[in-house]
């Protein structure tokens, strides 16, 4: 007799990008960032590695809410913090979506969580394919198509979109969640390096909540940290739900510090935009054909062979790149935008693979 839900008995788990143990390789597959984080951050974590290892942190992480909350110039209680954006993910399927009966709605290709998710909480996927461009389509064009859900529980809305790079502009994700009647996230993982963002519609309206992370941007990988903003209700129901002491102190430390040091962080973002925009040049003299990006990866369709030949090519070269088995993006290679040493050895690689 099996003692595991049926349910989960075939339910396929969320595939994180490889994550090597063997040394001189390059990483463009994970969309790290490639700078480290601030000195000052660095110090403050290191300086917290003392007798408080032995106490547990603060249970709310109201330090860096009240933080956060300033920064946003909202209240404390519109902010909740969690053990990376994908906690919260989870926590908003179980809070807002009704097991077996309700949807959690989200356009393909996006966050391979979000089915995840979904199929844990045993609740009916209801996915909508993006356009071929992958732009967002407009409030009309979904109702005109007939395959969209405004009454769906939960809508997940990747902006900027992931695995394309795809960037959204806010007047159309205001519409869309004007439109809709549930829960809407706007999960801007990547938004720091876009053009403009959405936060501003977590106040507007009510049940609208915007995940933001430290991992991409914020060089906080390691320390998982993920925060939503949003309504006092939603927050308080999330955090019904929440584990306890659910971020851990060094974390809190960490991402408090990082806060005081935005000007840092802003240069290292205006680099990375630069140097994006330069590789796809870069490579579409070599005949990719790279989708315009707002993030800090690029999703790019290489010539002459198939991107999953490159990826192994690539990888005898050290040079890790991601690719997905979507079909909507399987003749496309993801590539993070990593340093200028490490693109310049991509850029080498590529030319020796295409023997230029």
């Amino acid at each position: 007799m099996s003692r595991i839900r049926k349910h989960l008995e075939r339910l396929h788990p969320y595939v994180p990008g490889e994550q090597p143990k063997a040394r001189g390789l390059i990483k463009l597959n994970t969309n790290e960032n490639p700078y480290p984080p601030s000195p000052k951050v660095l110090a403050a974590t290191q300086a917290a590695v003392d007798d408080r290892l032995r106490l547990y942190p603060n249970p709310t992480a109201q330090g860096l809410r009240v933080r956060l909350a300033k920064l946003h110039s909202v209240k404390p209680e519109n902010v909740i913090v969690g053990n990376g954006s994908d906690e919260l993910l989870a926590l908003a399927t179980r809070a807002f979506v009704e097991p077996g009966r309700d949807c959690v709605q989200y356009f393909t290709p996006s966050y391979s969580l979000y089915p995840v998710l979904t199929d844990i909480h045993k609740s009916r996927r209801h996915e909508v394919p993006l356009p071929a461009d992958f732009n967002l389509p407009t409030v009309q064009e979904l109702r005109r198509d007939k395959r969209w859900d405004f009454k769906a529980a939960l809508t997940f809305v990747t902006t900027p979109n992931a695995p394309s790079g795809c960037g959204y502009a806010t007047a159309d994700l205001d519409a869309l969640c004007r439109a809709q009647k549930g829960v809407v996230i706007l999960d801007e993982a990547y938004v720091d390096f876009a053009g403009e963002n959405a936060m501003a519609l977590a106040t507007k309206y009510d049940h609208v909540l915007v995940s933001r992370t430290f991992s991409k941007a914020y060089s906080l990988c390691f320390q998982r940290i993920g925060y939503f903003v949003g309504s006092a209700k939603l927050i308080e129901a999330l955090d019904k739900i929440r584990d306890s002491y659910n971020v851990n102190g060094l974390g809190q430390v960490a991402a408090e510090t990082t806060v005081k040091q935005m000007p840092y962080y802003r240069a290292n973002f205006r680099k990375i935009i630069e140097l994006r925009e330069r590789t796809t040049e870069q490579l579409a003299a070599l005949g990719f054909q790279t989708l315009p990006s707002a993030t800090n990866f690029i999703l790019t369709k290489p010539p002459r062979f198939a991107a999953r030949t490159w990826l192994t090519r690539l990888r005898e070269r050290k040079i890790l790149v991601r690719w997905l088995t979507d079909t909507r993006v399987k003749n496309f290679l993801r590539i993070t935008i990593g340093s200028e040493h490490e693109m310049a050895a991509l850029l080498r690689a590529v030319k020796a693979i295409l023997k230029v």
